[in-house]
């Protein structure tokens, strides 16, 4: 007998966590399971064509928002094909209204609902014993031209499914996901996790044991998947303070924490952590005080706010803020007001999302009353609601795309934070270059990293407003441009020459070993020649780093970047007042 559980994730370095979760508990050894995992890039006909190569006799496949109409077309193909293997399902676009996706789809054989690794163990058995499975709980099912749904199952202690990790070599150059809780004591309508009542978690010793294993294995990134990592004070102390204790410098720990319940204790501890050590994601979705109750969000954004200033104090921690368009009473000038309030808080990334009406969702069940029109199909994205029109969802869009491409990215951070400074409003900043960027059809044309910085600058050329700050705009794009690639050729807009005598300056400084060890210890060592390729000395006309107007040498080094931001460090070695001399 042969199981095969597949999953179509959304890029080539996710990987599936349900899947291994469910042959941990269940078929550890691999007698009769075996995962396959594709992504929504693949053609349809190559997944196919290779699970129908496998010929098993079950398939199971993982069914979420990004992947359910790619899922349809393959287990239909595959029924046709194998028609007497039989198709299960699981995951969050399944779980609610089985019966109705069973109904709509007769190729589906069987559903299962929620946690699904103590109902797949039960299925295995049955199956290899040829026995029936009408009285296993959680599960819905076709039998003679009937659907039958069973009563969901008891939930499992979590240490009693084996940690899903063996080999870490199998994970290289790709993102680990791991948990250590289940459930939300949060109700937000927005979200599935509102469902499930009450928190479960792993013991203090078993996190321990997990985690030795991805520091011991130093593994690039670990993404916690769980939904509130901070719920409970007591676990996140204790899960912060052994990766602290244990950090290999190298591993990074992506949690979604929730900003407002993070007590004194913890910033203080936090602050001693590595500089990379941990990346926080926190869900702010708007300020607008009218869209927070009604989507019970219980979250007072000035008790944010002031959390995200105290732990970026230390400069330590990578913080990614969260805003949701198509929210209750949340309209465009709304929603540009939010945009604005955590814009000042200078996150690394400001993400912008667009509501999801997720199956069994609060907000999904309300959408009339909130007037709220969205997709029929997945990943049901919002439309328009009775606070704002498709138009203005797509001028947010376009704006989303600019933030990505120059704000997210870290492209050109640092002249967009001088410019919007200068203009008053980031929201209105990146409205009118998106509206720049359509106008000039860039939005429908691909770009190389250099297009990017060259259109920039046009668009600054054109703004009247911005024209008589060019000569800044100028010498902080070159910098970014700098601190991201070590670029032999830029931008003609934006290049400048540099002097003999500044060539000259640049190969005496790397010829002393004194500046090597002040600014460059870690490359000690290296020949001035190595050196040369290794970092980069370049001049500006102001000082690109306080924005003072003194001419100044900025020193790249290129051999020790920042991991998460993948920019060069970078340093003043000379100004104009003597400073870095």
């Amino acid at each position: 007998m042969k199981v095969l559980l597949t999953a179509v994730n959304a890029k080539y370095i996710h990987t599936s966590l349900a899947l291994r979760s469910l042959m941990a508990y269940a078929d550890a050894e691999g007698r009769y399971t075996k995962i396959k995992e594709y992504t929504i890039n693949n053609r349809i006909e190559f997944i196919v064509s290779d699970i129908y190569k496998e010929k098993p006799d079950f398939i199971g496949f993982s069914c979420y928002i990004w992947n359910i109409g790619m899922i349809k077309i393959i287990a239909g193909r595959l029924k046709k094909l194998l028609p007497g293997t039989v198709l299960f399902f699981g995951g969050p676009e399944v779980s609610y209204d089985s019966a109705a996706f069973l109904e709509e789809n007769p190729f589906a054989d069987a559903v299962i609902r929620g946690e699904g690794e103590g109902v797949y163990k039960s299925l295995l058995e049955r199956w290899t014993e040829g026995g029936d499975i009408s009285d296993i709980g959680g599960i819905t099912y076709r039998k003679n031209g009937e659907i039958h749904e069973n009563p969901a199952g008891e939930p499992l202690r979590l240490d009693d499914i084996p940690f899903v990790y063996a080999n870490a070599d199998e994970f290289k150059n790709r993102i680990i996901y791991y948990e250590t809780q289940r459930g939300c004591p949060y109700n937000c309508q927005y979200c599935l996790s509102s469902v499930e009542k009450g928190v479960r978690f792993l013991s203090p010793e078993r996190v321990k044991s997990d985690l030795k294993f991805f520091l011991d294995n130093k593994v690039k990134q670990v993404k916690f998947v769980d939904r509130t990592f901070n719920c409970s004070h007591e676990h996140a102390m204790m899960i912060w303070k052994y990766i602290m204790d244990n950090d290999n410098g190298i591993t990074n720990f992506h949690m979604e924490i929730t900003a407002d319940i993070l007590r004194d204790e913890a910033i203080e501890l936090l602050k001693k952590a590595r500089k990379g050590l941990f990346q926080f994601e926190i869900g702010v979705q708007s300020t607008n005080r009218l869209t927070i109750e009604a989507v019970k969000r219980n979250a007072a954004f000035g008790g944010i706010a002031d959390v995200v200033r105290r732990v970026a104090e230390a400069g330590n921690i990578h913080q990614h803020l969260d805003l949701i368009a198509g929210l209750p009473y949340e309209d465009y000038e709304s929603f540009g007001r939010s945009f604005d309030d955590v814009y000042a808080l200078e996150p690394e990334q400001l993400q912008l999302g667009f509501l999801k009406l997720l199956k069994g969702s609060g907000l999904r069940r309300d959408a009339d009353k909130y007037g709220i029109v969205y997709a029929d199909e997945a990943p049901y994205e919002v439309l328009y609601t009775k606070d704002i029109s498709f138009d203005g969802l797509l001028r947010l869009k376009g704006i989303e795309e600019m933030v990505e491409t120059f704000y997210n990215s870290g492209k050109a951070k640092n002249t967009i934070r001088y410019m919007v400074e200068k203009n008053g409003r980031a929201f209105s900043f990146f409205e009118t270059l998106a509206l720049w960027w359509e106008k000039n059809g860039y939005d429908e044309i691909s770009h190389s990293k250099m297009d990017l910085y060259g259109r920039l600058f046009d668009f600054f050329t054109e703004q009247a407003g911005f024209r008589e700050h060019l000569g800044h705009i100028r010498e902080l794009l070159r910098f970014d441009i700098f601190l991201g690639d070590n670029m032999k050729n830029i931008p003609q807009s934006i290049e400048r020459d540099q002097s003999e005598e500044e060539r000259k300056w640049e190969r005496e400084f790397y010829e002393n070993p004194e500046n090597i060890e002040k600014y460059l210890p870690e490359l000690v060592g290296y020949t001035p020649r190595q050196l040369l390729r290794m970092c980069r000395i370049e001049f500006f006309d102001i000082d690109p780093i306080t924005g003072e107007d003194k001419k100044t040498a900025v020193l790249f080094d290129y051999y020790g970047r920042d991991e998460l931001l993948n920019k060069a460090k970078s340093a003043v070695v000379w100004r104009s007042d003597g400073y870095g001399a």
